[in-house]
């Protein structure tokens, strides 16, 4: 049977999946593309995928823009029949799609084509999603609009954190990956194209959108709180001039205080209690950029 070649190309957790399972399951790629470290200050949990690839013996080349001159050269010159693309925001131009002889393969962690676009992990706990699906899908000029190659259903659990989901993600990925990757050795990979009618979209967020709304419902705080943490940039108040990022909370009942939404209720070293308009909000894992000294009464911004 004649080898077909692949490369990787990404920059993250699910990029580190594909890699991870590509070299357990005896398929290496020929080379792996990674996004530079250098570039990786805005990338949600960034991956030096060249350190995996040194381990492997596998050649690696890191990158700014992936479509550049120099990277798309090298690519063409592998001259691969797939290509994996897997964690990176940038958008691949032709000129790399039309290197692969069999396809460019994308990834995506919702049920396509439910939920194309941005920031999928965070919406499915803003939106309070109970399942969802991983899917590989074959790139073409639309957002996330290819047929698809195979999917693979996770759970999100009511009280998953944005790690959470994102782990059941990947480890979705992985088992989904292994089918893949043995229809790829027997030449035997089917698509099926998605139902357009179907589709719906998720718009872009940006960080400011994390700015925690002290006046909204303590459970619609702690969703945004779940939703934004870690390796998201986190919900984010502030308290005098300073930003507060909040990583972990919890809602309790509140039958006692009476005060102004965002008001402390009591502070100590270990938690922060937080009047909100039906509950309290019990910080258990914050960050500031200095040490602040929280007082009982004063109000987050």
């Amino acid at each position: 049977m004649e080898h077909v070649k692949t490369i990787l190309i990404g920059s993250v957790e699910s990029s580190k999946v594909v890699l991870d399972g590509m070299v357990v399951h005896d398929y290496p790629p020929e080379m792996v593309f990674g996004l530079d470290r250098k570039y990786s200050k805005n990338v949600s949990g960034y991956v030096d995928l060249s350190v995996i690839a040194e381990e492997n013996d596998i050649p690696h080349m890191t990158f700014k823009n992936i479509n550049d001159d120099k990277v798309v050269e090298e690519i063409r010159l592998i001259a691969p029949d797939y290509i994996f693309v897997v964690g990176i925001s940038q958008l691949i131009k032709e000129e790399i799609i039309s290197t692969a002889k069999k396809g460019v393969i994308g990834y995506h962690p919702t049920a396509l084509p439910k939920y194309r676009g941005r920031a999928a992990l965070p919406w499915l706990v803003l939106l309070g999603e109970k399942e969802s699906k991983t899917s590989l899908f074959f790139i073409d000029e639309g957002m996330d609009s290819g047929d698809i190659v195979d999917q693979e259903t996770y759970l999100i659990g009511e009280g998953d954190y944005a790690e959470d989901v994102y782990h059941a993600s990947n480890e979705a990925l992985g088992r989904m990956l292994r089918r893949v990757l043995k229809q790829m050795k027997n030449d035997a990979v089917e698509a099926t194209p998605q139902d357009h009618e179907k589709t719906t979209y998720l718009l872009k967020r940006t960080p400011e959108d994390g700015r925690i709304d002290w006046s909204a419902p303590a459970e619609d705080v702690h969703r945004l709180i779940r939703a934004t943490s870690r390796p998201y940039p986190g919900a984010f108040s502030h308290y005098r001039d300073h930003k507060v990022i909040i990583w972990r909370a919890s809602v309790h009942p509140n039958a006692r205080y009476i005060g102004i939404p965002g008001q402390i209720i009591r502070s100590d070293s270990m938690s922060i209690d937080v009047l909100c308009t039906d509950g309290i909000l019990r910080i258990e894992d914050y960050e500031v950029d200095e040490d602040v000294r929280f007082v009982d009464g004063n109000k987050f911004k």
